[in-house]
């Protein structure tokens, strides 16, 4: 008599490219950061613009970690056993991603020039986009048939409200959702960053040796 047997994972570790993908992210972070003292952050926007779209990022950075926190109470512990196909999951199959999105545009938006928070916007985008496919893949071979089912029926980053379900009451694994706050906090450190960097060059502790296009 045969016994039932737990699914093997497939020959795919989403912790080593979730790894792999926030090396990358830093990287490209740190790459930039190094960079944005030597250009003219204010140079494609006037001042009021300036602080509009400063405001307007550090808006989209609280969504960002908000977001991000709500997700984790419904994916946090779950991915590799189940398709979370409820809450932020039953409208949009990356909602993690989108929210990080967000708070990417927010962290550009923190230097006032709409270029820079473009760059941050695409890189994002490229970097994400890699990540995703790999992970659905993996969902795919571990899932096959629920998750292609859930594939078909939910967008992959922009939310279709009109699918939204919910669950009566969710199991929380804290130390998930407390680690999620704590990666999304990271994004708020854009904000006195950049401040110091504008200070500075207002100082003239920062020669500009770079004109922004």
């Amino acid at each position: 008599m045969s016994h039932p047997t737990e699914p093997v994972d497939p020959p795919f570790d989403v912790q080593k490219v979730q790894r792999l993908r926030k090396i990358v992210i830093w990287a490209f972070l740190i790459a930039v950061l190094a960079a944005i003292p030597f250009v003219g952050t204010r140079r494609d926007l006037g001042i009021n613009a300036h602080e509009l779209l400063q405001t307007v990022g550090l808006c989209a950075i609280f969504v960002c970690i908000i977001g991000r926190s709500w997700c984790s109470l419904y994916i946090g512990g779950r991915k590799k056993a189940e398709v979370v196909q409820t809450g932020p999951y039953s409208i949009c199959r990356n909602p993690l991603y989108l929210f990080s999105f967000l708070g990417t545009a927010g962290i550009g938006a923190q230097t006032g020039s709409l270029v820079i928070t473009g760059v941050f916007v695409v890189a994002a985008i490229a970097l994400f986009y890699a990540v995703v496919g790999k992970e659905e893949q993996w969902l795919l071979a571990r899932f096959a048939g629920e998750y292609e089912t859930y594939k078909s029926r939910t967008p992959r980053f922009l939310p279709k409200l009109a699918l939204w379900r919910d669950e009566q009451s969710l199991i929380v694994d804290p130390r998930f959702f407390l680690r999620t706050v704590g990666d999304g906090l990271i994004f708020v450190l854009a904000v006195p960053l950049f401040e110091g960097i504008s200070i500075a060059q207002s100082a003239g502790l920062i020669d500009l040796k770079v004109p922004l296009l």
